[in-house]
């Protein structure tokens, strides 16, 4: 009986004749040949059509098809080391399921916009395809990370009573006659189950309200946030570094085809999989913009243009350590050597993508919390359960989150960070 195989698995089918379930990408011919350009969801491929090897049916059937057919066929894989995949299929029988006009993607340039509003069918084409198959590649990667070091996998609610890091860029709804909001971290949550736990991490989506119109932002997007008790900021710089040079290493290893497909230059990631970040200091930055004859002065939040300017001085991810109290969230601890500082940390990455991660030691001390709240204008109310882990068993404690589309588009190379979702809904569309 022939054999059903995913386009994947023909390296261990080669000179085998099998059956597959595939698509049509594109499609041209040549006097008695049909070159069909096929994809199955594991991969794409070329299937070859010889009107002298079939029957007329199956051969007039081939010339019909249109672009996103659906059928079956049956053939021989050979070798071809022409294509980024490396092998093809003699078809040799071919049975047509759905076969409709009018595709609306075509081979033509189309803008992102357009490919946007219609990602419900670009999705299916190479670039996306590449890209979501790296998503899930760091997907698996980073839950591997931290169940090998120790991590319980912690869920945080999607509705919040408040927001954890004290901005009005929440989205409100009515929750049984009261106020809640869509969850803008997981953070706070995530440190309930580190003094529970020692080690936990979130990973699920997050929301702001603010309407998206760069090409590094989002409404809805995915974080991943461990929290880790005992552990001061250094040791968390520690496992950031660890856990980012990983992730690299397993896209390396297993989504070569993919990165081929994107045109991914591979020897610019090869550093960040190697480890050794810098770590380099909030002052030193701010230097290094003034150098530069930029109007930035101490005290002042890096924007995208400053933090592109940075990371283009690496090869690699590095840190920016030890910001301003007055740019960052209350819930840090602040530096005993400077106490305008807080102990926290960015990671940028390099080829100008700037922010993807950021994290910080967090205030330990009940009446020292109580103050920062009530310093950054926050209802201590809301916070009383936040209050209660400094109240009750408190101990040094650290974390940090990752924008998880912010990784992959800079793992990919992406011009926008929309690319890196699987689907934009509404609330990530951009007006002109």
């Amino acid at each position: 009986m022939t054999k059903l195989i995913s386009i994947r698995d023909c390296s261990k089918h080669v000179d085998e004749e099998v059956q597959m379930h595939v698509w049509l990408t594109d499609k041209r011919s040549s006097g008695k040949i049909v070159f069909l350009q096929l994809r199955d969801g594991t991969a794409f491929f070329q299937g070859i059509v010889r009107k002298n090897d079939v029957t007329d049916e199956v051969f007039e059937a081939a010339k019909s098809l249109h672009q996103e057919a659906s059928f079956y066929i049956t053939g021989t894989v050979h070798q071809d080391d022409r294509s980024h995949f490396g092998y093809e299929i003699q078809i040799s029988d071919l049975k047509v399921v759905t076969n409709n006009e009018g595709y609306p993607i075509g081979n033509k340039e189309h803008g992102i916009e357009f490919l946007l509003d219609h990602r419900h069918l670009w999705l299916r084409s190479r670039r996306p395809f590449a890209i979501m198959r790296i998503r899930n590649t760091i997907f698996k990667a980073t839950v591997d990370f931290f169940e090998n070091e120790g991590f319980v996998k912690f869920d945080a609610p999607i509705f919040m009573h408040s927001a954890p890091e004290g901005t009005t860029e929440l989205f409100h709804t009515e929750y049984f006659g009261g106020d809640a909001y869509l969850s803008q971290s997981g953070q706070l949550y995530g440190e309930v189950g580190a003094e529970a736990f020692g080690k936990i991490f979130t990973f699920g989506p997050t929301f702001r309200a603010e309407e998206s119109k760069t090409r590094r932002h989002l409404t809805e997007f995915w974080m991943m946030e461990p929290e880790m008790a005992w552990m001061h900021q250094d040791e968390s710089l520690d496992i950031q570094e660890r856990f980012l040079s990983y992730v690299v290493k397993q896209v390396l290893e297993n989504c070569d085809y993919e990165l081929e497909l994107l045109g991914r230059d591979k020897e610019k990631l090869r550093p960040a999989a190697e480890g050794n970040y810098t770590r380099l200091s909030y002052d030193d930055a701010v230097k290094m913009l003034q150098e530069d004859g930029r109007d930035f002065k101490w005290g002042d939040d890096f924007g995208a243009p400053d933090e592109a300017f940075i990371s283009e001085k690496f090869d690699r991810p590095f840190f920016i350590v030890n910001y301003p109290t007055a740019i960052k969230p209350f819930y840090m601890k602040k530096n005993p050597d400077n106490p305008k500082e807080y102990l926290c940390a960015d990671v940028l990455a390099p080829e100008g993508y700037g922010e993807i991660m950021g994290g910080s030691e967090r205030e330990s001390d009940y009446d020292t919390l109580k103050e920062q709240i009530k310093e950054a204008g926050l209802k201590e109310e809301n916070y009383d359960w936040y209050l209660d882990l400094r109240k009750y068993g408190s101990v040094p404690h650290s974390g940090f989150g990752m924008g998880f589309e912010r990784v992959i588009a800079w793992i990919c190379k992406l011009d926008h960070v929309r690319e890196a979702i699987p689907f934009p809904r509404m609330i990530n569309r951009v007006k002109p």
